[in-house]
Order: structure tokens, then C-alpha cells, then sequence
């Protein structure tokens, strides 16, 4: 599906994946260096020699992965004394996320995809129309823990959400319009809401074209504007729920020609649980 979407964004793209872990005091780090080459053994070392506690480090290209129960916290205070070009991409029990610059064939290749075993997955091929082409740009965008959520449209007001969320204390990585909703959304959920009420919320805070396509440890979910301009198809079957900016990106699916098809409808929400 991702590899099918190139044509559409090929600035870069991204991948997360959702499998949960058995034990409870574990979190799953998804790290990236900016440049190929990085020691991932030191970062590694490093950790367990300033914590006791466990440490798991393992790598792929330029993309570090890192099961630990050391705190978000203390992983990031040490990634900016001691490893300042290293980016945190995502924290959660169940979410890993690969993303890079490039065409999409070439990063699914690159993070060998193909191999990648998830109870669900969010990815996202991206053609920028708003702000850099950059690692950090890329979707999906995270916040929090085990939430992630990309993005098809342009919101015309992300910088007033922008300055609200920073009066709460919520700091920004870049100036792309899709991570003020998704840190909007993610503030919700950290104040008590569910992701459906944190959305119905949204309809009326987000200004502009979007289709939204969310997951959790538990879910996935889809929302598009009220005026529904942004493509969305989805395809459900008795095996596996499938969301689509076009439907070629689902057409070689097995059972495709069974599925029951349709387009989402305009600010409605959409959700599957896990």
C-alpha cells in the first residue's frame, strides 16, 4: 500500500506499528540519527551505565530501537547532554515508527516492511506543500505515548493552536501544521477524553481540509472535515479493516473483491478496536 502511494507523495514516508509488549514496566524507543553511521552500541552503553535499569538496543539503517524500563524522561535528558542529533520518533507498550526522507519503495525496502509482523499499522507518503522536507517533518507525527496520527489536507489555523498548547507547557519539534492537531488531540486525551470525545472537540478548534487517520495501542481511527474534500476509501472485511487515500492502494488486497467498500463521511468518526 505504501509502495502503491509513492506516485502520490515521494518526499518521504513513514510507518508505525503497534505490537504490544508482555511486560508492564517495558516501553519501546523508536530513535533516528539524521546521518548514517551513528554507534548505536555507544547510546546503548551509555544508558545502562547511568541507569540500572534494563536495556534492549537493536538497529536498522539509521533508525535505533530500544526496549527499556528506563524512563522517557531520563532517555531524554540524556539524549541531549550526550547525543543532541538523535531524534525521539515515538514512546509507548505497543508503537514503533520508521520514517525517512526518500520514495516510499525505497524506505519500505530500506526498514524491510515486508517483514514487519503488527497487529495494525499507520502509514503515510508525503509530498510537501507547507514546510521543510525533513526527517522530522515526515509523517506519522506522535505525541504522548502510543498515539500517532497522519494527516491529508492543509489546517489554515495551526499556529493559534500552536500558541495555546505552548501556554500548557506542550513544546513543538517543527512548524508542520499536522503536528498542532495531533499534540491538540493528544493534550485532550491527557486531560481525561477519549480519543472520539478529544475529536468531536477538534471539528470545532480545527480550521481547514483534512482527513485524519489515527491509532493507539487499542485503535484505529479515521475522520475527515465537513466538507470532506481530502480522499479517504475504506475496505472492511471478517480478516482486516484497510484505509485508503485511493482505492489502487487496496486493489491487490486478498479478499478485496468481497470487501464491503466505502468513502467516510463528512465529520463523523470512524473507529476499530483492537
Amino acid at each position: 500500500m505504501i509502495t502503491c502511494m509513492g506516485d502520490r507523495g515521494s518526499d518521504s514516508a513513514g510507518l508505525a506499528v503497534f505490537s504490544s509488549l508482555r511486560e508492564r514496566n517495558l516501553r519501546r524507543y523508536s530513535l533516528c540519527s539524521p546521518q548514517s553511521g551513528f554507534d548505536w552500541k555507544v547510546l546503548g552503553e551509555a544508558l545502562r551505565s547511568e541507569t540500572s535499569c534494563q536495556v534492549d538496543m537493536s538497529w536498522i539503517e539509521n533508525h535505533g530501537r530500544l526496549v527499556s524500563s528506563v524512563p522517557a524522561q531520563t532517555l531524554e535528558r540524556l539524549l541531549i547532554r550526550k547525543f543532541p542529533s538523535i531524534h525521539l520518533l515515538s514512546v509507548g507498550r505497543a508503537i514503533e515508527i520508521y520514517k525517512d526522507m526518500g520514495h516510499p519503495k525505497d524506505i519500505a525496502r530500506r526498514y524491510q516492511f515486508e517483514k514487519i509482523e503488527a497487529s495494525h499499522c499507520v502509514g503515510h507518503t508525503r509530498m510537501a506543500t507547507e514546510s521543510a522536507v525533513s526527517l522530522a517533518h515526515a509523517h506519522p507525527f506522535t505525541a504522548g505515548e502510543d498515539f500517532c496520527l497522519v494527516h491529508n489536507g492543509s489546517l489554515s489555523n495551526p499556529w493559534s493552536l500552536r500558541r495555546r498548547l505552548e501556554k500548557q507547557g506542550i513544546r513543538f519539534e517543527t512548524d508542520n501544521d499536522t503536528e498542532a492537531a495531533c499534540r491538540f488531540l493528544e493534550w485532550r486525551m491527557r486531560e481525561g477524553q477519549s480519543l472520539e470525545e478529544a475529536l468531536q472537540m477538534a471539528f470545532g478548534e480545527l480550521d481547514g481540509f483534512y482527513t485524519l487517520l489515527m491509532a493507539t495501542a487499542e485503535q484505529m481511527v479515521l475522520v475527515r472535515d465537513a466538507f470532506a474534500c481530502k480522499p479517504a476509501v475504506v475496505a472492511e472485511t471478517p480478516d482486516y479493516v484497510a484505509v485508503g487515500s485511493e482505492f489502487r492502494s487496496l486493489a491487490h488486497l486478498p479478499g478485496i473483491e468481497e470487501a464491503d467498500l466505502f468513502e467516510p463521511a463528512p465529520e463523523e468518526i470512524y473507529s476499530w478496536n483492537v
